[in-house]
C-alpha cells in the first residue's frame, strides 16, 4: 500500500537488517586487523543510504511489481493460451538476465583467467537462454501440476553428472552462476508469475505451486555452462595468458563521487536494467493481452520507486561498503589463522544476506500467502543461516584444497532426504531460497573473498578454486529453510485459517456429545446461537459490604468476569454468633456477588477482588469458588469463548 507509515515500517526493517553487517565489519576491523578504515564517513552515509533505499526499493515492489506480475499470471491463465504463457515466461527469465550486473562481474572474471577461452558475452547468452529454459520448465510445472522433486532431483543428478565429464576449471564457475541468475528485480516478478499463475488455475496451491521458479533459474545454468565448458576447453585454444586477480583484489575503489552526473548515470543504469522487464510486460498487457495495465498510477509510481530504491541501494553500497569488504577480504586471507578466516566468512554471509531486498520481497510474500504459518523474519534468518555455514565450509574447501564436486554432491544429497522429510509446504520455498540469497549484496564481498583466498594460498588456482563459494552459499540455505520447516512441523505451528479450522473441529467435536456427557451449554451474545463445551465453569461467591460493592464488580470485571448475580446478604462474626439470639436481625448490610465464570478466570478474579479490597488485610468480606456441573441458559460473548 503506498502511504508514508508503511515506508516508514520498512524503513524500520531495512536498518534492523542491516545492523549485522555493520557489526561484522567493526568487530573484524577494530578487533582483528586493528585499523580505523580512511573512508569511515563515507562508509557511515552509505550505509544510511543503503537504508533509505531498500526501503524504497520493497514499497515499490509492493505497489508496482507484484501487483503487475500476479495480473499478468491471472490474464494469461484466465486467456488459456500455453503458447503466450511460455513465451512470456521465456522472454521474462532471457531479457531479465542478459543485463543482470552480477552475471557482467563473474562473466568477466572467467574470461579474464581462463586464458581467453572463455568469452565473457557467449557467456552470458549462454546462461541467460538457460534462465529463459528454466522458467519456461517452472511454469509448465504450475500448467501441468506436477510435484517440484521431481523435477529438481532430476535436475540434481544432471548437474552432478555433467561435473564428471566437464573440465575442472569451469565446474566452479557454473556452480557459481547458477547463484547469481537471479537479480534484484528477477526475484519478485518471477516469483510473482509463479504465485499468479498457481492462484488462478484450478487445483493449484500458491504455496506448493506458486513457488519454484527460482530455483529452476539457479538449476539450469549449472548444466548449460558445464557443456558450454566442454566445448570451449575441447576446441578453443588458449590465446593469452592467465591474468592475475590478485592485484585487481588489492586495488580500492575510490570514494564515490556524490555528485548530479554520477546520480544521474546510476539511474539510467537502473533504467536499463529494468527496461527488459518493462518492455516485456508492455508487449504483453497492450499487444497479446490488449488489455489496459490495472491501477496504472500505481504500477508507474511503484516501477519509479524501485528505480530510485535500487540506484540509492547500489550508490550507498560503492559509497565505500564495497571498497571495505574487499579490502578487508584480502587483509585476512593475508592472516595467519584459519579460524578468523571461516569466522569472517560465516559472518559476512550472515550479515549479508539478512540484507539482501530479494529475499526479504519472498519472505514477506510467503508470509503472506501461507497465512502467518511461515514467519518472515525467521525464514530469512534460516536463510542468512545457511548461507553463513556454506560460505565457511567453501573456505575451508580452499585453504585445505579438495574437489568441489565432492561437496555439492553430498550437499545434494542431503537436499533430497530432506526433500522427503520436511512438510510438503516448504519444499519450494527451500528451493528458491538457494536462488534469493546472492546478489547484489552478496555477490561482490563473497567472490572477493574466494579469489582472494585462492590467489593467496599457494597451490591454489583461482580458476578452478576461486570460483565455487557462491555455489555453497546457495547449497545450504535449501537445507536449513527445509529443516526450519520440520522444527516447525514438529512444534505444531499453523497458520490462522488452520487455527480457525481446528476451532471449529473442535465445536463440532464438542456439540455431538454434548448430550451423552452432559456438558454446560451457552448462548452467544448477539445471536440465536448456542453451543456446548467441554470446558468447566465455577461459581465465584464475593461477600462484602454494600458500599464496597462497586470495587469488587469493578475488580472482578477486569479480572476477566462477564456477568454477576446480585443477592442482598447480612452476616455476623463470631462474636456476633456468641450473642445469636440478642442479635439477630433481617437487615441487609452485605451484598453477595455470584459470578458464574470459566473455572480458568477462578483464580485472577479472586486474587484480584483479595488485592483491591484488601479482604486479607483490613478489609471486610469473604471469597470462595466452587465448580458446577451441566451449566445452562448462560450467556457470553463470542469472544470470551
Amino acid at each position: 500500500m503506498l502511504n508514508f507509515a508503511s515506508f516508514l515500517k520498512l524503513l524500520k526493517e531495512s536498518f534492523r537488517d542491516l545492523l549485522p553487517i555493520i557489526l561484522v565489519i567493526l568487530f573484524f576491523q577494530l578487533a582483528i586487523i586493528q585499523t580505523i578504515p580512511e573512508n569511515w564517513l563515507s562508509t557511515t552515509i552509505g550505509l544510511t543510504i543503503v537504508g533509505i533505499g531498500l526501503a524504497v526499493f520493497l514499497l515499490g515492489l509492493e505497489v508496482g511489481i507484484f501487483p503487475v506480475g500476479e495480473g499478468l499470471a491471472r490474464d494469461f491463465a484466465h486467456k488459456g493460451s500455453t503458447f503466450w504463457i511460455i513465451l512470456f515466461a521465456f522472454m521474462i527469465g532471457f531479457g531479465t538476465t542478459v543485463a543482470e550486473p552480477a552475471l557482467v562481474v563473474i562473466a568477466e572474471k572467467a574470461a579474464a583467467i581462463s586464458s581467453g577461452r572463455i568469452d565473457a558475452f557467449t557467456l552470458r547468452m549462454v546462461v541467460a537462454f538457460s534462465v529463459g529454459f528454466a522458467i519456461v520448465l517452472g511454469v509448465w510445472r504450475i500448467i501441468k501440476g506436477h510435484p517440484i522433486h521431481y523435477y529438481i532431483i532430476a535436475g540434481y543428478i544432471l548437474v552432478v553428472a555433467s561435473t564428471t565429464i566437464s573440465p575442472h576449471e569451469i565446474v566452479g564457475l557454473a556452480f557459481d552462476l547458477g547463484g547469481v541468475t537471479t537479480s534484484t528485480v528477477t526475484v519478485p516478478l518471477v516469483a510473482a508469475l509463479g504465485i499468479g499463475l498457481a492462484s488462478t488455475i484450478k487445483g493449484r496451491n500458491p504455496v506448493l505451486d506458486g513457488f519454484g521458479l527460482i530455483a529452476f533459474a539457479s538449476l539450469t545454468p549449472m548444466i548449460f555452462v558445464q557443456f558450454y565448458g566442454i566445448f570451449v576447453y575441447e576446441y578453443v585454444e588458449a590465446t593469452q595468458t592467465v591474468k592475475k586477480v590478485a592485484s585487481h583484489l588489492a586495488e580500492t575503489s575510490t570514494a564515490y563521487n556524490l555528485s548530479i552526473i554520477n546520480i544521474l548515470k546510476g539511474i539510467l543504469a537502473v533504467i536499463g536494467d529494468v527496461a527488459p522487464i518493462l518492455l516485456v510486460i508492455l508487449f504483453f498487457q497492450y499487444v497479446v493481452l490488449k488489455k489496459p495495465i490495472e491501477n496504472f498510477r500505481n504500477v508507474v509510481i511503484g516501477f519509479a520507486l524501485v528505480i530510485i530504491g535500487l540506484d540509492a541501494f547500489i550508490v550507498g553500497l560503492e559509497m565505500g561498503l564495497f571498497s571495505l569488504g574487499e579490502m578487508m577480504a584480502l587483509q585476512l586471507t593475508q592472516n595467519d589463522s584459519h579460524v578468523i578466516i571461516y569466522s569472517f566468512a560465516f559472518a559476512i554471509g550472515f550479515s549479508t544476506t539478512m540484507a539482501e531486498p530479494s529475499l526479504t520481497a519472498i519472505a514477506k510474500k510467503a508470509q503472506q500467502i501461507s497465512d502467518g504459518k511461515i514467519n518472515d523474519f525467521v525464514l530469512r534468518a534460516f536463510v542468512a543461516l545457511g548461507v553463513a555455514l556454506g560460505i565457511a565450509l567453501g573456505a575451508f574447501r580452499i585453504v585445505h584444497g579438495g574437489d568441489i564436486v565432492y561437496y555439492i554432491s553430498v550437499g545434494y544429497i542431503f537436499v533430497i532426504v530432506l526433500t522427503f522429510i520436511a512438510p510438503k509446504y516448504i519444499i519450494p520455498i527451500a528451493y528458491d531460497s538457494g536462488g534469493v540469497t546472492t546478489s547484489t549484496v552478496t555477490v561482490p564481498l563473497v567472490a572477493a573473498l574466494g579469489l582472494g583466498l585462492a590467489t593467496n594460498i599457494p597451490g591454489r588456482d583461482p580458476l578452478i578454486d576461486g570460483f565455487g563459494l557462491i555455489a555453497f552459499a546457495s547449497l545450504f540455505p535449501m537445507l536449513t529453510v527445509m529443516s526450519y520447516g520440520v522444527i516447525t512441523e514438529k512444534m505444531g505451528i499453523k497458520g490462522q485459517q488452520e487455527k480457525e479450522e481446528l476451532h471449529m473441529e473442535e465445536l463440532r467435536h464438542a456439540l455431538e456429545h454434548a448430550e451423552d456427557m452432559g456438558l454446560s451449554t451457552v448462548n452467544v451474545q448477539g445471536t440465536d446461537k448456542r453451543h456446548s463445551y467441554t470446558m468447566q465453569f465455577s461459581a465465584v461467591h464475593v461477600i462484602v459490604p454494600k458500599d464496597r460493592e462497586d470495587e469488587a464488580l469493578i475488580a472482578a470485571k477486569e479480572a476477566g468476569a462477564r456477568g454477576v448475580t446480585i443477592m442482598q446478604a447480612h452476616g455476623m462474626g463470631l462474636e456476633e454468633m456468641d450473642n445469636f439470639y440478642t442479635r439477630l436481625h433481617s437487615d441487609a448490610t452485605d451484598s453477595n456477588l455470584m459470578f458464574i465464570t470459566p473455572t480458568r478466570n477462578v483464580e485472577s478474579i479472586i486474587k484480584r477482588i483479595m488485592k483491591d479490597l484488601d479482604i486479607t488485610g483490613e478489609g471486610d468480606g469473604i471469597a470462595y469458588s466452587y465448580p458446577i456441573t451441566h451449566l445452562k441458559g448462560l450467556t457470553l460473548k463470542l469472544a470470551d469463548l
